[in-house]
């Protein structure tokens, strides 16, 4: 039986396979989302649910991650996505904010 080594993605058929905007620690690269994160980490994951029209408590979870990972062909797994969370949870949540402001920007989103 052979592991399964890549997740399917939503929508990415055909497309290439993409990375994140910016880093997991790259908080210069927008301050006030880096700011949002580390003194209203709750405001920060509801922005990110509203976004992507989910439950506001959804934000911050690993399934949010994986979603939006999934969705737009980013590299990664669940136990990354996992990992990442749970080691690092504001810079994540940043991570991933940077990466839909970016995706906005450039009417990717």
């Amino acid at each position: 039986m052979n592991p399964v080594v890549t997740q399917p993605g939503y929508g990415t058929g055909g497309v290439a396979v993409n990375d994140w905007q910016t880093g997991v620690f790259d908080c210069c690269a927008n301050i006030g989302v880096c700011l949002c994160g580390m003194f209203c980490p709750l405001c920060l994951s509801c922005q990110i649910a509203s976004d992507m029209n989910e439950c506001c408590l959804c934000g911050a979870s690993v399934a949010m991650r994986t979603l939006y990972r999934t969705r737009y062909g980013i590299q990664g797994s669940i136990c990354n996505d996992f990992m990442c969370l749970g080691c690092f949870p504001l810079c994540t949540l940043c991570q991933l904010k940077r990466d839909i402001e970016k995706r906005k920007a450039m009417n990717a989103f």
